[in-house]
């Protein structure tokens, strides 16, 4: 059955089989910090229980997406205080784990598809939270900053990784070097952004995506292909991404997915795939963003 959650740095909603993540602290334009990091993984985690959940839209509040770190909690010490943090993230290599990355990799593990509404500021962990969602709609006045040099710090949220697969090399090194603000037509221009909309028309844009997918597809293919594309950035050769296919074209010729997708195509109606996710997932690809061993 499908919930709603009321978590402390955001809510979770399903309505029409989309699950809606809407960060809520606008009083401090959404500003990210690791009990933060704690609900987004939550988010995920619930959405991919949920078999009525076929897409997840992130979204911010007050007008702006999330506007980094919570520079105020680091100036007063306690943003890289919070023990349960640190008990549920654990370590990796003898340091804690980057709460940008826990949450960045919760969402990179996502069973359904992810569409990101941008608004106002996505700034340093708001810009790099977006990396690993699957599409991203931005409003033509919102900012995105790389701004981490700036602040003596470094990149997070495994964006050394995400970004320069996303854009160029090229264009996410002076992104990151430079640390300057990256409007909408530049990030456009770059890829970065899929879509550039009117500001009030951001969040509509992204549910009229979400909708095409929830809609139209199957649940289960969706999944499978998301999966299998992610994954295709960690490996070294396209006979890694044949092998995935070709298990997972065997599992789709015999499901009654595709019973379903050719008769509603020959009636010229819309399809009513039958099977779910996570509960009819086949286990024939590998999960894009698993922990190494070793880490």
């Amino acid at each position: 059955m499908s919930e709603s959650l009321r978590l402390a740095n955001l809510d979770y909603d399903v309505a029409d089989h989309v699950a809606t993540v809407r960060f809520n602290r606008p009083e401090k334009r959404n500003t990210f910090t690791k009990p933060m990091a704690l609900d987004i993984a939550q988010a995920f985690a619930v959405a991919d229980a949920d078999d009525a959940v076929r897409v997840v839209v992130v979204t911010g509040s007050g007008g702006h997406f999330c506007a980094g770190a919570d520079l105020e909690a680091a100036l007063s010490g306690s943003l890289g205080a919070n023990d349960a943090f640190a008990e549920t993230a654990g370590d990796i290599t003898g340091v804690e784990r980057d709460s940008g990355g826990f949450a960045a990799l919760a969402i990179a593990q996502s069973l359904k598809p992810v569409v990101a509404a941008v608004s106002g500021s996505a700034v340093g962990i708001g810009a790099t939270l977006t990396l690993p969602m699957d599409v991203r709609v931005m409003g033509e006045s919102a900012r995105y900053g790389f701004v981490f040099n700036r602040r003596a710090l470094v990149p997070e949220a495994a964006s050394t990784w995400f970004l320069p697969r996303i854009v160029s090399p090229g264009k996410a090194l002076e992104w990151v070097l430079t640390g300057r603000l990256v409007g909408a037509d530049e990030a456009l221009t770059a890829g970065l952004a899929n879509h550039v909309v009117a500001d009030d028309q951001v969040e509509a844009r992204a549910f009229e995506i979400a909708r095409e997918i929830a809609d139209h597809t199957s649940a289960v293919s969706v999944s499978l292909s998301r999966q299998m594309l992610w994954r295709g950035l960690e490996v070294d050769s396209p006979w890694h991404a044949h092998a995935a296919e070709s298990r997972a074209l065997a599992e789709r010729f015999a499901s009654t997915d595709l019973v379903e997708g050719i008769g509603s195509f020959f009636e010229k109606r819309t399809p009513q795939f039958p099977m779910t996710v996570p509960a009819q997932l086949p286990d024939t690809v590998e999960r894009p963003a698993q922990r190494p061993d070793g880490l």
